[in-house]
């Protein structure tokens, strides 16, 4: 049987207004050269979308992962968009585009990529999840839920095809070179929680059944680990496979009923709900958010891509939203204090850094009692 791979190849390369929305100019550019792609026989099928003010672009071809075609098909995508966007002037024109020379794959050069090559089954449906002002660690939680947690996937308990658990493949993203360790559940879930809920290091990059079937494919690009500094929100994108030996799509859907805290936010720098919305609601306002996933169902045969559905569009999400916005109201009232600002080893990399440098030469080892003079804070100051 031939296998289908599925890439989801994501880049911000330019919004409207801010950092709101793709334009639709870009998407127009995105869809007319991934149906050349098709015309070339690169790819099989595609469909565009965004998540805020991401570009993704989801892909399906026979030629497996990290593949030099594909991955160079998206890259020009990503450039040509960007090069039109800085001459219409609009927001953050190519912000993650941070090399000139393409070097195989998109990896480590700025754009997030999650991919997952599969026999199809009789029945293949798949979930992409794309979320926007958040970090990779993001699908930490819900992940976890749906392949682990019984209390949310009834299958684990009451389907004896999901009775032997699942493989998470975890990676260590604050290391310079590629670190990952096997974790299996659920004889070893307390170890992988240990792990996995420190969200901003340890990160999910693949799921597996027992039997080796893979069941979810997670991006893990950290945009400041490639950069050295702050340049924009990670964003990251998912693959889930479901049903036939693995959660009901409803299970899977049901891991994002809580809209639970992620990093990102205004600036990267806060602490924010993830906030389940259709697509005709991906667009980021409030203080730059809340941070939002969008979910896309699709049937995958021979290749193709029927759908899609736009999960998180139903009402049924409606309470969830409410929810968010109310932990979004909380969270506000904190301004720059903790925990709604990141703590400062994760502001390392945003612009705040910058601003604390002028008081380095102001700190004393003595208790300092102040003459009523005033403090002269400029930069020549000894």
């Amino acid at each position: 049987m031939v296998e289908t791979t599925i890439s989801v190849i994501k880049a911000d390369i330019g919004s409207l207004a801010g950092h709101v929305v793709v334009p639709d100019f870009l998407m127009e550019l995105a869809r007319k050269r991934l149906k050349e792609g098709v015309q070339k026989g690169i790819i099989k099928d595609y469909y565009v979308a965004n998540a805020g003010d991401d570009l993704e672009l989801i892909m399906t071809h026979h030629k497996g992962e990290d593949n030099e075609e594909i991955h160079q098909l998206a890259w020009d995508i990503f450039n040509e968009g960007a090069k039109l966007g800085r001459e219409k002037k609009i927001y953050a024109a190519g912000q993650d585009i941070l090399s000139d020379t393409f070097s195989g794959n998109v990896r480590g050069m700025g754009p997030g990529s999650a991919e997952m090559t599969i026999e199809e089954r009789k029945s293949e449906p798949i979930a992409i999840f794309m979320a926007d002002k958040t970090e990779p660690g993001a699908f930490n939680y819900p992940v976890f839920r749906m392949f682990a947690d019984p209390f949310n996937t009834a299958g684990l308990v009451i389907d004896p095809n999901l009775h032997q658990g699942f493989i998470f493949v975890i990676q260590d993203i604050k290391q310079s070179t590629p670190h990952f360790v096997e974790m299996r559940c659920p004889e070893e879930m307390y170890d992988l929680l240990a792990l996995l809920g420190s969200t901003s290091r340890y990160t999910i990059k693949k799921v597996y059944r027992k039997d080796g079937l893979v069941a979810a494919a997670v991006s893990t690009d950290k945009l400041h680990q490639i950069a050295g500094k702050y340049i924009g929100k990670d964003d990251p994108v998912a693959i889930i496979r479901a049903h036939s030996g693995l959660p009901a799509m409803g299970e899977v859907l049901e891991a994002f009923a809580l809209p639970h805290m992620v990093a990102g936010w205004m600036r990267g720098s806060h602490i924010g709900p993830l906030m389940p919305v259709g697509l005709k609601d991906s667009r980021c306002t409030r203080f730059d958010g809340p941070p939002r996933v969008v979910g896309l169902g699709f049937q995958v045969h021979d290749g193709l891509l029927l759908g899609p559905v736009d999960f998180f569009e139903d009402v049924a999400f409606d309470s969830t939203r409410q929810r968010a916005m109310e932990v979004a109201d909380y969270l506000r009232r904190h301004g720059p204090f903790m925990p709604h600002r990141l703590d400062e080893e994760s502001m390392e990399y945003t612009t705040l850094p910058s601003v604390l440098t002028k008081f380095e030469k102001r700190f004393s080892d003595q208790e300092i009692v102040p003459t009523g003079k005033t403090t002269d804070t400029s930069d020549s100051a000894e």
